[in-house]
């Protein structure tokens, strides 16, 4: 059975199979709509109290687009071939989803002590909007989560304690047209951008300089990418209208906010010119993660892991949003970050396998 969730895509099917399957193995349902065709699923079993001793298994429904990109098979239909299982998202992360699902059938939910939560979030690949609005909801409800998280992205068995975060702004720059035969009667908004993308250059420079967690981070500053840049309409116009996006990526422990206030002061001390306006927006703020060293859910997996000791990574989770309300996660799934998003994506289905035991082997660390 396969669901096309592209993150611009409804995520009410999966989310309906997801909550059947489970409801159906004893575990109590909750929806949270965030839009007509969005949903965060969350399945509990266990007494609702001592959050300290329960766990949280969290992953992603949706998937990032194939559009233009050399499938040999169906991306939305998993294909075996050799042992190994392809499909968009077997490895980014549904396959994770799956080996859950299938491990639910193993466990006796009447027999647990602990609380155990599983939440099944939306539109992760976009920034985390999913697990943003479910942590704001259970916020608002005074309710609370189990202080241990399992983030089932693809580490290959690696356990990951942190990561960056990633933060978007947005730049526009409006001109004034006019006829390209007469340029000086107009302002062009994309000449205009030329002095922010140098001011952005000359702020991503001093990043890469500041240094911090170089022993725990492979790319120990904070990176900024402009993303994408439109502008203009015509050739034969002068472009009234630029606009670019900038994303940048806090290190754990970092403010969010701090690059980006850099950035807005950049832009807004530079030279005033006839006929521009820039404006900066704050897009989204997905946030990094810190989980201490040495927790209780740590001390589970290293049995199951692929590497001793613990590591960071170069991508962002929900784990950062479920961060604010006191959910302290480790990132640790099957499969490899390096052939997620691309095509041809795949996962082994030893390693599906290996994910069923070890949901099991959790969830079952919490019956009396």
């Amino acid at each position: 059975m396969g669901f096309p969730t592209v993150s611009n895509r409804p995520t009410t099917e999966i989310a309906a199979f997801l909550a059947e399957r489970s409801e159906r193995a004893g575990w109590r349902i909750e929806q949270f709509e965030t839009s007509a065709d969005k949903a965060n699923v969350v399945c509990s079993a266990g007494p609702m109290e001592h959050m300290d001793q329960g766990l949280l298994i969290c992953g992603h429904m949706d998937v990032v687009p194939v559009d233009g990109q050399p499938w040999v098979s169906d991306p939305f239909s998993v294909t075996e071939r050799d042992g190994l299982l392809y499909g968009r998202g077997t490895a980014d992360m549904k396959g994770f989803i799956a080996a859950t699902v299938e491990a639910l059938d193993g466990i006796d939910p009447t027999r647990l002590t602990a609380p155990v939560v599983l939440a099944w979030t939306h539109d992760e690949e976009v920034g985390c909007l999913g697990s943003a609005h479910l942590a704001r909801e259970f916020q608002a409800a005074g309710r609370a989560l189990p202080t241990a998280g399992l983030i089932g992205e693809p580490t290959d068995f690696r356990m990951v304690r942190m990561h960056a975060g990633h933060v978007t702004c947005r730049i526009r720059i409006t001109g004034e047209s006019a006829h390209s035969s007469k340029p000086d009667l107009g302002a062009s908004a994309i000449v205009a951008m030329t002095p922010v993308l140098a001011a952005l250059a000359s702020l991503e420079q001093e990043l890469k300089s500041e240094h911090r967690l170089e022993e725990l981070i492979e790319r120990p500053w904070v990176s900024l990418n402009i993303g994408t840049i439109e502008g203009g309409a015509a050739v034969n116009l002068v472009p009234d209208h630029c606009e670019i996006v900038v994303g940048y990526r806090p290190l754990p422990g970092d403010d969010p906010y701090e690059v980006a206030q850099r950035i807005q002061e950049r832009v807004s001390n530079l030279p005033s010119l006839p006929g521009i306006q820039r404006t900066f927006t704050l897009e989204g703020i997905s946030p990094a993660m810190l989980t201490p060293e040495g927790t209780d859910l740590q001390h589970l997996l290293t049995p199951h892991a692929s590497h001793p000791g613990t590591c960071s990574a170069p991508f962002g989770t929900d784990a950062g949003n479920l961060e604010s309300v006191g959910v302290k996660s480790l990132v640790f799934g099957p499969g490899s970050i390096d052939v997620a998003h691309k095509a041809n994506e795949y996962i082994s289905a030893n390693a599906l396998e290996k994910t069923v035991g070890i949901i099991q082997e959790l969830v079952q660390s919490r019956m009396g």
